[in-house]
């Protein structure tokens, strides 16, 4: 294996979204960074393909608020960057009873900070939203900051900002081994190199990097069934008609969610915020019965509270979801390596929050001082709890 005399300031494992925003962030102040990918690029074997997803403000945890101002800046900044539409404002719309304590939160924080949203009642709702169905008089929270991410585009336009600012990526190229020190060494299949700091963002492949250095996160990979819906009357529930995203609370066993027909013609995708657990290696696998258990939710759901479309899918597709226990992040040093950050565990909600997730692995490589307060996101949380092994 040749070895490479380069001493880079920091390799990233792994170019989806976060790794890539994290490569950005490191070239754009001129830190000399090799991004790794195992595949070729473009592919769908991880968490950040598809044409779609879901940006708000609208959260329960404060945390994430405050992370959304700066993201929406980061997104506007590289969109202005790339020269191409990246975001849609659609609005997105949160479902659920009154007393719902998550509904109920987030109106809070979006209160607290100031945001622009409307609260819903039932006959409003009907109003505004004819063609959703009220089964038990569900109220409304709409987020007005809320739209679509236009994620294939997004991701190409960062791979391509990184090449511009200087960065390397190195497709095709899997690691086999990371050898911890300073410098630390990480040999692919093509060579071995050398850098200062190393930030393993390697989605579902994480623990399989960090077994040898000494560490297990509880991080459960999950495969997602992404369903596509078909409209009765085509553009009923678009974004031309001015159809919002949606958050459904409480409405079904696993929360559902929503983005108005697009990416495919005449298509609406709604799906569960819940999956089961796979291996990243076979996510395409022929699925058993018990991986149908969503799509039955997801066909009763969309029959009961979205009549205008064809309860069926027609078109289902695949992806990896890489969960903690809490559904928050994992940012953070290695516990027994100081220049090995680790960024995991996006549970679902990671690619809108990606800028400044990027920014905080960034300033966590180089040692500086966090922008944010990363108590929610340290892999202490888990010790206590016997969920990661050291």
């Amino acid at each position: 294996m040749a070895a490479q005399k380069v001493l880079w300031d920091a390799i990233v494992i792994g170019a989806g979204i976060q790794g890539c925003f994290t490569a950005y962030h490191l070239a754009k102040n001129r830190k000399k960074v090799l991004l790794l990918e195992q595949f070729f690029l473009p592919h769908s074997r991880g968490s950040s393909h598809g044409q779609s997803r879901i940006i708000r403000k609208a959260y329960s945890e404060e945390f994430y608020t405050q992370m959304m101002d700066e993201c929406y800046q980061i997104w506007a900044q590289l969109e202005h960057e790339a020269g191409t539409q990246l975001h849609r404002q659609t609005g997105l719309l949160v479902l659920g009873m009154k007393e719902n304590p998550e509904l109920k939160t987030t109106q809070a924080t979006l209160s607290r900070h100031g945001l622009e949203h409307k609260c819903l009642s039932s006959e409003e709702l009907k109003q505004y939203f004819p063609n959703i169905q009220l089964t038990r008089g569900e109220v409304g929270l709409l987020d007005k900051c809320g739209g679509i991410l236009y994620a294939d585009k997004a991701l190409r336009a960062l791979q391509d900002a990184v090449r511009q600012l200087g960065g390397r990526l190195h497709d095709g190229e899997k690691v086999m081994g990371i050898k911890p020190g300073q410098p630390v060494v990480v040999d692919t299949t093509a060579r071995s190199y050398q850098a200062k700091s190393l930030i393993i963002t390697a989605g579902p492949w994480t623990n399989k990097l960090l077994h040898p250095l000494g560490i297990e996160l509880p991080l459960q990979t999950l495969r997602i069934n992404v369903c596509y819906w078909r409209e009765k009357v085509p553009g009923s529930y678009g974004v031309s008609q001015a159809f919002p995203c949606f958050l459904g609370l409480g409405l079904a066993p696993h929360h559902v969610y929503g983005l108005p027909a697009g990416e495919y013609p005449g298509l609406m995708k709604v799906c569960c915020h819940y999956g089961n657990n796979a291996d990243p290696e076979e996510r395409d696998c022929p699925t058993a019965f018990s991986d149908m258990q969503d799509v039955q939710i997801l066909c009763r759901f969309v029959s009961n509270h979205l009549p205008g479309l064809k309860p069926e899918p027609a078109i289902m597709e695949r992806c990896m979801y890489t969960s903690t226990p809490d559904e928050h992040f994992i940012l953070d040093h290695h516990p027994k390596y100081d220049n090995i950050v680790i960024g995991a565990g996006f549970s679902g909600h990671g690619f809108k929050l990606a800028p400044v997730v990027g920014k905080i692995l960034y300033e966590l490589s180089m040692k500086l001082t966090p922008s944010y307060d990363l108590a929610p996101f340290r892999i202490s949380r888990f010790l206590g709890l016997g969920k990661a092994h050291l």
